[in-house]
């Protein structure tokens, strides 16, 4: 029993520090429902987040990806972050306000980035990939040319205004970006519809 013991502790530990937790989420969103159980890569992930309000956050899960992330980021739109702007931005959970903010964002204490979070105004987005107000189309791009085997992952609030979805959809089609997963909540598949049918019948041949 002494030695069940000792191996159950070693193994707890040994789960406790190597478990990546996941980052919290910067809006709580009530995704739709669909029939689709089609499972989500758990790593390498883009997510585009929309919320009631039609604000748009952008996140990555790979932390040292973030930090090629920021750097590409700096560099495309002269912001002239320093070091520990950087860093904090590689431990952000993901952001939510224009570039013309995110200098002084990064520069603000952990305390007050929380409180700016919460009246984010949301990424600026627009259909047009190449219009000057569109900061969403610059992250996508610098996060794609830093690893363009990134999932990108929309997840929008099912009471979220299609004009916001529209503007993420048309800034991915403008870099010819076609594939994409649309995050939604599982629901039972109705009775008699081609879906369930065609459900039941692979369950018979198996």
């Amino acid at each position: 029993m002494t030695a069940m013991c000792d191996v159950a502790f070693l193994l707890l530990t040994f789960f406790m520090l190597a478990t990546k937790f996941k980052p919290p989420e910067p809006v709580v969103v009530s995704t739709p429902k669909s029939i689709s159980d089609i499972p989500l890569p758990n790593k390498d992930i883009m997510l585009l987040t929309v919320d009631t309000k039609g604000r748009i956050f952008f996140a990555i899960d790979n932390k040292n990806m973030r930090q090629q992330l920021i750097e590409s980021i700096d560099y495309k739109k002269q912001l002239k972050l320093t070091k520990e702007e950087k860093a904090a931005f590689t431990v952000d959970a993901s952001e939510g306000i224009p570039f013309s903010m995110l200098k002084a964002y990064l520069a603000s204490t952990p305390e007050s980035q929380m409180a700016q979070e919460v009246n984010a105004p949301g990424i600026p987005a627009d259909t047009a990939v190449l219009a000057p107000n569109n900061d969403l189309a610059i992250w996508i791009l610098a996060a794609r040319e830093t690893n363009p085997g990134l999932r990108i992952c929309i997840k929008a609030d099912g009471k979220a205004s299609y004009p916001s979805v529209q503007k993420i959809i048309k800034t991915l089609e403008g870099y010819k970006i076609f594939k994409f997963n649309l995050i939604t909540d599982l629901e039972p598949v109705p009775a008699g519809t081609p879906a369930y049918q065609t459900m039941h019948s692979n369950d018979a041949k198996q």
